[in-house]
């Protein structure tokens, strides 16, 4: 039998998951919508420090349960969530670093909208290695991005092995996400025989896996086909891990300009975006203001500078002294325009204001700030490269007295 005659009889089935969970099923698009605002209490509740130490009684207790009512396909999801206190797993309800970096983790995927967001999350919270903390998660999110991620279970594994003649296995982000790659290719193949939410794919392979479907060698990939998964995998890999160094450099430069401000004497602040960010254990919030103060501009200015990297204010006011972008590998133009807008919010009374950018990037950045259109404004905008601002941090932390001593290190275009 062909794969498009194994996929038809699936759907004729009567008693198949297509028909029995899939379709016409008032309870299944219930569901989501539990979900979604399961979730969020989730993710309010870990914020809020009320998400407490046990599965048990918990919001996320809600959720799985709301899942775990989803008929057979996903019995046993909320096994892999229980506190096992002799293991210590999952570890996300002792462990309060955990525990945040989940509660963010399921903030991101909620808010994302793009295929690239939730992998790039995925492949992020892999590496942070959280005890206990697998692929089984994909069960929460596939009820909040259906068309992206597949659902996951010990027998959907099975019936992938089986049908595919693979050996995927369990406990892995990494096989989960090159299940995934399958799963899209051949639903995307098939896709007038499927839908676009890939239940109906994975309820496919829970009868597979259950043995109500019986299969022999038509899904075996071909050596073309596992090498092209492979490729896309290793490619996002690669992304993602230089995107987390960029990110990590750009919130280094962060900290050491929140803690120089600090020492200098002044009020200090980062980018409305950035607060929850930490350095080394070095929390931003413990540095920064808890709020941007009112520094009385419109709506839109004041929005476009509250996304400043990092501003210093004089102590006790909110009197702007200094301001500073950190680029990485996004438009150096984008940060002197934010620089350029709050000059011309304060034209009477301008700040120091500095650009802070990879060394590999002086000669771009010479070129952008000698544009006409930015020269013309007269408008003078110092640079700080990364080696140097890394460098001399702890020597201005203990003796600079005050801005100037920052623009030691720093360089202007003339």
């Amino acid at each position: 039998m062909e794969l498009q005659g194994l996929f038809n009889k699936y759907k004729s089935d009567r008693e198949s998951v297509f028909n029995t969970w899939f379709i016409n099923n008032d309870e299944r698009l219930k569901a989501f919508r539990s979900i979604r605002r399961g979730v969020q209490e989730v993710i309010q509740n870990i914020k809020a420090g009320q998400f407490g130490n046990d599965y048990k009684g918990s919001s996320l207790e809600f959720v799985l349960n709301c899942i775990t009512e989803q008929k057979q396909v996903f019995i046993g999801a909320s096994h892999a969530f229980y506190w096992k206190p002799k293991l210590r797993i999952p570890d996300i309800y002792e462990n309060e670093e955990n525990k945040m970096a989940f509660g963010q983790f399921l903030e991101n995927c909620y808010n994302a909208t793009k295929e690239e967001q939730i992998l790039k999350e995925i492949i992020n919270l892999d590496q942070l290695n959280i005890k206990g903390l697998g692929p089984a998660v994909a069960n929460i999110l596939y009820f909040l991005h259906p068309e992206i991620i597949p659902p996951f279970n010990t027998v959907i594994v099975n019936g992938f092995n089986h049908l595919f003649k693979s050996k995927v296995k369990l406990g892995s982000w990494q096989e989960y996400l090159r299940m995934r790659e399958v799963i899209l290719e051949k639903n995307n193949q098939y896709r007038v025989t499927f839908s676009k939410d890939l239940g109906a794919f994975s309820g496919l392979l829970f009868d597979i896996g259950i043995k109500k479907v019986m299969v022999g060698d038509e899904g075996a990939l071909s050596e073309k086909e596992q090498k092209k998964i492979e490729n896309i995998l290793r490619k996002r890999h690669m992304e993602v891990a230089n995107e987390k160094e960029e990110e990590d450099l750009h919130t280094e430069m962060q900290y050491h300009l929140l803690r120089i401000g600090q020492s200098l004497g002044y009020d200090v602040i980062s980018a409305s975006n950035d607060r929850s960010r930490c350095h080394q254990g070095n929390n931003f919030s413990f540095i920064s203001l808890p709020e941007f103060p009112d520094i009385g501009v419109g709506k839109d200015t004041y929005s476009t500078i509250a996304l400043i990297d990092v501003i210093w204010f004089q102590k006790g006011t909110n009197k702007i002294v200094s301001a500073f972008e950190v680029e990485k590998s996004t438009s150096i133009y984008s940060g002197i325009l934010r620089l350029t807008d709050l000059y011309y919010s304060f034209p009477e009374d301008p700040s120091s204001l500095f650009l802070i950018i990879p060394d590999n990037r002086e000669r771009e950045l010479v070129l952008q700030l000698s544009r006409p259109a930015i020269k013309g404004n007269n408008i003078e905008i110092h640079y700080v490269l990364f080696s140097d601002l890394r460098k001399h941090c702890d020597a201005i932390c203990a003796f600079g007295e005050s801005k100037e001593t920052l623009k030691k290190i720093a360089k202007v275009v003339h």
